[in-house]
């Protein structure tokens, strides 16, 4: 080295660190691949089935394995055993949109009449009346099946197995969706808003009508969503609960017909049924989403139109 040369160092090799099992799994911002992995099984498991069954609902022929092409016959083409033109099926596609209709129109109300009047009921009996609410969703449905069974065919003879029967019985554990949904809606929103009304000049009357029902519009939505979605596709309520075979709903005759040789027209029942209750969830969740909107902007000063 010459005398004025400045000596560089020289570079620095670039380590090379090697992966270690045991880093990354504990390292916590690692992508959740194994997660990741379980949900896709878990999507593919549950909507393989379903998409094979819609699939068979709209095939070409008469088998429920081989797929011959698209065709509508079995929903409505088929003057005979399609969905629409199958009397049995035709029927009891009307008696499911009945009994989902006329429960919510039921049992919604009431449910919300409970929570509020418990809401406002302090005291054991109060929680004795939430837990019979609550005890609905522990009860194995096949035993409430049976009980109501036994009730109308022993206890209430006037009535009698059918329609209204069914009616009864569903609304009888279908309350306890709205109760819940709008009790929990309740202890959310807390008493300052009716107290504000009050202040304001309002009745009570006023206050539940014009400002306590609004800010619970969208957990009686929602409940009004899930009692119809539950209805409609109930089997073992409504199966211990027919009478004449015109009273038995589209889940009873599909269970009825699978037995037997069913063609694609029972895959376009229970594609019926799917959609149906997809419908009215989103139904139900734009429904909630629109009730909200005003909810997240407005305030206080709402009241003053009271």
């Amino acid at each position: 080295m010459t005398q004025g040369t400045i000596a560089r160092p020289a570079p620095a090799r670039s380590a090379v660190v090697p992966i270690r099992p045991h880093r990354w799994w504990r390292d916590p911002w690692r992508k959740p691949r194994i997660l990741q992995t379980v949900t896709w099984a878990y999507l593919v498991w549950s909507l393989v089935p379903l998409t094979i069954a819609i699939a068979i609902s709209f095939n070409g022929s008469r088998s429920n394995s081989v797929l011959h092409g698209f065709s509508l016959q079995w929903w409505w083409s088929d003057p005979e055993d399609s969905l629409w033109h199958d009397p049995e099926l035709h029927a009891a596609l009307f008696q499911s949109l009945r009994l989902g209709i006329t429960t919510v129109v039921i049992a919604v109300p009431l449910g919300v009449a409970f929570a509020l009047g418990i809401d406002r009921w302090h005291g054991r009996p109060a929680t004795g009346a939430t837990f019979l609410m609550l005890l609905s969703f522990v009860l194995p449905e096949i035993v409430l099946g049976i009980s109501l069974f036994l009730v109308f065919q022993h206890l209430l003879k006037f009535i009698e197995l059918g329609t209204t029967a069914q009616i009864l019985g569903l609304v009888t554990y279908q309350i306890s969706y709205p109760f819940i949904i709008v009790r929990a809606r309740l202890l959310t929103i807390g008493r300052q808003y009716e107290e504000a009304a009050t202040d304001l000049g309002a009745r009570p009357r006023q206050a539940i009508r014009r400002v306590l029902l609004p800010l619970l519009y969208p957990a009686i939505f929602a409940s009004a969503a899930l009692v119809f979605a539950d209805t409609i596709d109930d089997f073992v309520t409504v199966k211990y609960l027919s009478g004449p075979a015109t009273s038995e709903p589209l889940s009873v005759k599909i269970y009825n017909f699978t037995r037997a040789e069913p063609t694609p027209a029972v895959n376009a029942a229970a594609t019926f049924l799917l959609l149906t209750t997809t419908f009215a969830i989103v139904l139900g969740y734009f429904a909630y989403r629109r009730a909200t909107r005003g909810q997240r902007t407005g305030g206080v000063s709402d009241f003053a139109n009271v």
